[in-house]
């Protein structure tokens, strides 16, 4: 039976070097390329995919993997590796410091190993199933704040097809009824500071399974909670809903989204001209 301890050593080595990476590509001010109406890519993200899959391949030759600049290798392996190079690109390419490398991987259709690596702050996460989540080698764990009321949250927004995303109204109410709401721009990294408990909880609508792989297991294994928005099981290879929480709030967070998508109790949208 492999043990997480197996790969993480690995893993992480590799997260530090894609950091690297982009660092360099941040001092030069990459060229934005756009994949669609809004949706940006770098080259500072195909070359940070390339690191990371040469060192899957060459490590790991056997197992199947998924980028999200387009490596795919499918053979039926035990062993799927979920990447991100770059989590937060349009943040990165606008020289706003909040961006990461993200690797998960999963054993048998389990969440089994994940680092996220921060490299603007030098801050590197990692989680082994059943053994807990660190931050730069000291334990890491969820929050202690008892109350959605006091919860500080984090979510974010679709970079294509925004007009057709529901999540402003989800904003709005949760905003209403929390401490406040962080859109920082980087999925993988929300899920990271709500395992280190620097939120209270997280969601998001329409995300990819290299967007989440490693930070759900983050947050698990920092002793959190992840569900869908109506407290189902989260599925990490569909993630059309996201919900990670202390797991101390969860049953409230739930509650409000499950009034939201009813309708119910919502405070209305200011009038703008009143101000």
């Amino acid at each position: 039976m492999p043990q997480p301890a197996e790969f993480l050593r690995a893993m992480r080595e590799i997260a530090r070097h894609a950091g690297a990476l982009l660092q360099r590509h941040a001092a030069q001010r990459v060229a934005i390329e756009y994949k669609g109406e809004v949706d940006i890519v770098t080259i500072a993200d195909r070359e940070s995919e390339q690191l990371i899959m040469g060192r899957i391949r060459s490590l790991w030759p056997t197992h199947d993997a998924v980028g999200e600049e387009g490596t795919r290798r499918s053979t039926g392996s035990d062993f799927i590796w979920y990447v991100d190079p770059l989590d937060g690109t349009t943040n990165f390419a606008h020289g706003f410091p909040v961006y990461c490398v993200s690797i998960g991987l999963e054993y048998k259709g389990e969440l089994f190993a994940a680092v996220v690596y921060d490299p603007t702050r030098d801050e590197l996460f990692s989680a082994g199933k059943g053994s807990g989540a660190e931050l730069n080698g000291k334990p890491l764990h969820v929050s202690a704040t008892k109350k959605l009321s006091e919860s500080l949250l984090a979510t974010g927004f679709p970079a294509h097809k925004r007009h057709k995303n529901p999540n402003i109204h989800f904003y709005h109410q949760i905003t209403m009824r929390s401490h406040g709401v962080r859109r920082a721009g980087s999925a993988a990294l929300d899920l990271a500071n709500t395992a280190a408990g620097r939120f209270d909880g997280f969601w998001e609508f329409n995300l990819n399974p290299w967007d989440v792989a490693a930070g759900a297991l983050l947050v698990t294994e920092a002793g959190g909670a992840i569900s869908d928005m109506h407290g189902r099981p989260f599925d990490h290879r569909s993630a059309r809903q996201t919900l990670a929480t202390n797991g101390i709030i969860h049953a409230a967070l739930v509650d409000q989204f499950d009034q939201i998508f009813a309708g119910r109790n919502l405070e209305p949208l200011p009038d703008p001209r009143v101000f």
